[in-house]
């Protein structure tokens, strides 16, 4: 069988984590099997439509690095990509399913649907269409039509026996067809709902496979009945597990950010993203944490799909997103700094970035990033030409606490040993405070802490000697001199 799995979003919004698993599970089989991955964009319900939502949905495939091979701006043979450029085809559909009368006409007004949900709810019986117009004859129908103006066309479930769903995930699960009420398949504005869109499109299309989250499993009955009406063979059906936040319930909005543009702007990667993502709901074993793009399309068989839900572990994933921040090559490492830099760094100081500077930063600083946001704060005063801010109290910190003359005692002397040192590197730089820390009966991390804040404007640093051999000698004795001035002030 080939292989043609699609990724169906609406653009009601920025694409969200459970939604993108599901485009990421469609991608992987596709890549396993040297099959298809196709977007569609599925913007039939005109009312929910946000401006913009496509790109980001794109954008987002992009970032992750889903590539499509049919879809908006890739083209293919099947289109068009965009469900509200297909209208005739859905009103081809439902004329098929009118004129077999697997589907009726309904005029049922929006308040009497009200009403008749109030009662079932009332008399505590499950909600659904009571099937009024199904009841009517077609010449009562078409007067009910002239007089109303507006109506609906609704599928006619069969009104016994039951639906059997084989799932790729979850086994044979049987649906009793009385329980499931007839359902509109075309809206009283022309357009369709998802439920014809879909098994037209699936059908036109060629999908074999649908991978889709779990809470579609009870509309699977109705598309099944769908695709035996219309006489079109169905796809195989795999419901993926549903994605929980941390107290149990489904991850929603209430847990905090949902949206994949929200991880990406608190600086995850996108290879952290991909392999936590493709761990909500599948695993390769059961050891194994990180996976590469290649592993996991190696890997990936949608028998290691789970049916229990999975949770969404934010601690995971940063822990994971510092995996693949440390994993980085050096020059790798730099330039994934360079845009939060170019960013976040004050307009004083010069663009682009100089990349020989940025690779000698990256050491000192990869082991101690789990986020790409972290960059600018531990990194800033490599950069900056004005004065550091930071507090009198931080300049003296534990060793020199309530004893600025000591404080400037020790910076003073730091300025007359470093200032002359004949090599300015890491290793000189460390033997003369190591030494001067003993000369003065310190502890050297009582003198190191003047010289850290002095230097960086920071209580928590990169690792001093080599931040110091980076700085440059001339700026060092700037900012000591700097420091040494401020002890003589009072802090604002």
């Amino acid at each position: 069988m080939s292989i043609r799995v699609r990724y169906a979003p609406s653009p009601t919004g920025e694409p969200h984590v459970g939604n993108l698993r599901s485009a990421l599970f469609n991608w992987l089989l596709a890549r396993r099997h040297g099959g298809r991955f196709i977007v569609r964009i599925e913007d039939t319900d005109q009312s929910r439509k946000v401006e913009g939502s496509v790109a980001q949905t794109l954008d987002a495939l992009r970032w992750l690095g889903l590539d499509w091979d049919e879809g908006p701006e890739a083209g293919g043979a099947f289109g068009p990509y965009y469900q509200s450029q297909r209208l005739d085809r859905y009103h081809e559909a439902a004329d098929r399913l009118l004129a077999a009368c697997a589907a009726y006409t309904c005029t049922c007004t929006p308040q009497r649907l009200a009403d008749l949900r109030k009662a079932q709810q009332k008399r505590k019986q499950p909600p659904g269409y009571d099937g009024r117009c199904r009841k009517l004859s077609p010449e009562e129908r078409a007067q009910e039509r002239e007089a109303a103006g507006a109506h609906v066309v609704r599928f006619a479930m069969p009104e016994a026996g039951e639906t059997l769903v084989e799932d790729a995930v979850r086994g044979q699960v049987r649906f009793e067809n009385p329980l499931l009420d007839d359902f509109v398949i075309l809206k009283s504005d022309g357009f369709p709902t998802y439920h014809l869109a879909n098994v037209v499109d699936d059908a036109a299309m060629e999908i074999s496979h649908v991978l889709r989250a779990e809470e579609w499993l009870p509309s699977t009955p109705r598309h099944l009945q769908l695709y035996r009406a219309l006489a079109l063979r169905p796809p195989i059906f795999a419901h993926l597990p549903i994605i929980l936040g941390a107290d149990g319930g489904k991850l929603s909005k209430r847990h905090g950010a949902t949206s994949v543009a929200h991880y990406r702007a608190e600086g995850y990667l996108p290879e952290a993203m991909l392999n936590f993502m493709a761990l909500l709901g599948w695993s390769l074993d059961d050891k194994t944490t990180y996976l590469s793009r290649e592993e996991l399309v190696a890997g990936f068989a949608l028998k290691r799909v789970g049916k229990t839900g999975a949770t969404f572990d934010l601690d995971r994933l940063e822990a994971m997103n510092g995996h693949y921040v440390r994993a980085l090559a050096p020059d790798q490492f730099a330039e994934r700094l360079r845009p939060w830099l170019e960013d976040g760094l004050p307009p004083s100081v010069v663009r682009p970035l100089d990349g020989a500077r940025l690779r000698a930063i990256g050491p000192l600083v990869q082991e101690r990033i789990k986020r790409l946001t972290e960059v600018v704060d531990l990194t800033d005063f490599f950069f900056l030409e004005e004065p550091l801010s930071y507090r009198n109290k931080d300049l003296m910190g534990k060793g020199f606490r309530d004893n600025p003359s000591g404080a400037l005692h020790a910076l003073e002397t730091t300025r007359a040993t470093l200032a002359p040192l004949s090599t300015w590197d890491a290793g000189a730089i460390e033997s003369a405070l190591r030494a001067l820390a003993e000369r003065l009966e310190l502890k050297p991390g009582h003198l190191f802490t003047p010289i850290r804040v002095a230097a960086t404007g920071k209580t928590a640093a990169p690792p001093l000697f080599e931040t110091l051999a980076l700085i440059g000698r001339t700026q060092t004795v700037q900012r000591l001199d700097a420091a040494a001035g401020r002890l003589a002030r009072p802090d604002d």
